[in-house]
C-alpha cells in the first residue's frame, strides 16, 4: 500500500532534482492529498534536500554501483527516515521498499531492503565523523562564504522556524516569542493555518530579516513610496502601515492577483500597477523606493533547501546585471534626494556590491540597527545570516543599503 507523505515526498524531488523546479513550485502541482499528508510529504522532501549530502556519504559504503537517480531518492527517503527524523526502521524500510514498487522501480526493491537495513544496523553512529556542514554545502557556496561558512552551513541543517510580522496594535498569538527586531516568531513545523487570527489578516509570514528593508526605509506618513517588486505584499503592507501613499509594483499578473487579494485580508491599500519596474515610467517621482529585487536568494536556504540544487554559480553575473538594470530605473523615478533601499535576500557578495550612477551610499546609524547591532557591517550596510542570533533560532540571510538620489 502506497504511503502518502513518502509518495509526497519522492514526487517533490522528482520535480527538483530531475526538473529543475522548485520546491514551492511542485508542491503546486501534486495531486490533492490530504494537507497533512502534503505538508508531511513536504517537510520530508525538504529535510532530504537540506542533508543529500550526508545522506549519500552514508549511503555510499552499501552501494556497489551508482543507483538510478530515483532509486537513489528513495534510498535517500528511507536513510532520512532512519537517521534524522527518528522514524522506527519497520516503518522506514517498508515504507522504502513499498514506493520503490509503486514508482515502478520494483527491480530495486530488493536493493532498497538491503541498503536500508544496512543503515539501519549502523545507526546513528554512521553520522560519527563526517563534516556534514560540508557535504551538504555545494563548494561554490561554501567558498563565497568566506569565515562565515561553517557556521552558516551548520545553522542550515536545521528545519526554520516560522516568522510573522503583525498588525499594529495586536498582542503576539500564543506560543509565538517577541523578537528584538518586533517580528513574532513561532516553532518550526507550525502550521500558519493554525495560528490564530491568521485567517482574519492580523498576521502575515515574513522572516525577521525580511521585515527589516521596509522598516530601515522609515516611510513617513503622507510620503509618495514606491515597492517595485511587491508580491507577495509583506514589504507593501509594511509601507502602507506607516501611512506612506504607496504604488506597488509587479509585473507578474498572477503574483499581483495574489497581492491584491493579501492586502484586502490585511485591510491595507496600495496603488496596484502591473509592470516591469525596468521599462515603466511614473507619472511623478517617488519620495523613497524599496527595492527588494530578484537574486539568487542564497540567504533562504533554510527554508528553501531545493536553492542549493537549482542555482548555480553562473547565475550570479546575469542577476547582477538584472539588479543593476533595476537600480537604474529606480533612480530615475526617484526625487533629487530621495532616499532608496536595495535589498537581496541573498548571502552572494556580488549581490551585495552594485552600484549605478547618481545613487550614493548612505551608511545606517547604530541607532537605526539597534535592535541587532550584529548585522551592521563596517561600511554601515545590513548584512544577516542564518548562523546570527543562534539562541533565537536564526534568521534568514539578507543585504540592505541605502542610496541617496544625488
Amino acid at each position: 500500500m502506497q504511503d502518502p507523505t513518502r509518495a509526497t515526498a519522492f514526487d517533490l524531488l522528482t520535480a527538483v532534482l530531475e526538473r529543475g523546479r522548485s520546491l514551492d513550485e511542485a508542491l503546486n502541482t501534486i495531486p490533492s492529498t490530504d494537507p497533512r499528508d502534503r505538508s508531511a510529504g513536504h517537510r520530508l522532501a525538504a529535510a532530504v534536500l537540506r542533508r543529500a549530502g550526508t545522506l549519500d556519504a552514508v549511503l555510499e559504503p552499501f552501494l556497489r554501483k551508482e543507483p538510478p537517480l530515483p532509486v537513489r531518492n528513495v534510498l535517500r527517503i528511507g536513510a532520512a527516515g532512519l537517521l534524522l527524523l527518528g522514524t522506527p526502521i519497520h516503518a522506514a524500510v517498508g515504507t522504502a521498499v513499498a514506493l520503490a514498487k509503486v514508482r515502478g522501480l520494483t527491480p530495486f526493491a530488493g536493493l532498497t531492503n538491503a541498503v536500508l537495513r544496512k543503515v539501519a544496523e549502523a545507526g546513528p553512529a554512521v553520522l560519527e565523523g563526517l563534516d556534514s556542514p560540508r557535504l551538504d554545502t555545494p563548494p561554490w557556496l561554501w567558498a563565497s562564504w568566506g569565515v562565515n561558512a561553517r557556521a552558516i552551513a551548520t545553522a542550515h541543517q536545521q528545519e526554520a522556524p516560522l516568522d510573522c510580522t503583525l498588525q499594529p496594535g495586536l498582542q503576539a498569538p500564543d506560543g509565538a516569542a517577541v523578537l528584538p527586531t518586533g517580528s513574532v516568531r513561532f516553532p518550526a513545523g507550525t502550521r500558519v493555518a493554525d495560528i490564530p487570527g491568521f485567517d482574519r489578516g492580523d498576521l502575515w509570514v515574513q522572516d525577521a530579516a525580511a521585515a527589516l528593508p521596509a522598516r530601515l526605509l522609515n516611510a513617513q506618513p503622507g510620503e509618495a513610496v514606491a515597492d517595485l517588486c511587491a508580491a507577495p505584499g509583506g514589504k507593501t503592507a509594511q509601507l502602507a502601515i506607516a501611512g506612506a501613499k504607496v504604488t506597488a509594483l509587479e509585473r507578474d499578473p498572477a503574483r499581483l492577483d495574489r497581492l491584491a487579494g493579501n492586502l484586502a485580508k490585511w485591510r491595507l491599500h496600495a496603488d496596484l500597477v502591473r509592470a516591469d519596474a525596468t521599462d515603466w515610467t511614473p507619472a511623478e517621482t517617488f519620495d523613497a523606493i524599496l527595492l527588494d529585487a530578484p537574486c539568487s536568494a542564497t540567504g533562504t536556504i533554510r527554508r528553501h533547501p531545493d536553492v542549493p540544487h537549482l542555482k548555480r554559480a553562473s547565475d550570479i553575473k546575469s542577476l547582477v546585471a538584472a539588479q543593476e538594470r533595476l537600480l537604474t530605473a529606480a533612480a530615475a523615478m526617484l526625487k533629487p534626494g530621495g532616499r532608496l533601499i536595495y535589498a537581496v535576500c541573498s548571502m552572494q557578495p556580488e549581490e551585495a556590491a552594485v552600484r549605478v550612477a547618481g545613487l550614493r551610499p548612505d551608511p545606517f546609524t547604530p541607532d537605526e540597527l539597534a535592535a541587532i547591532p550584529e548585522a551592521r557591517t563596517p561600511e554601515g550596510y545590513l548584512r544577516t545570516h542564518p548562523a546570527l542570533w543562534p539562541d533565537l533560532g536564526g534568521m534568514d540571510g539578507f543585504f540592505a543599503m541605502r542610496l541617496i538620489k544625488d
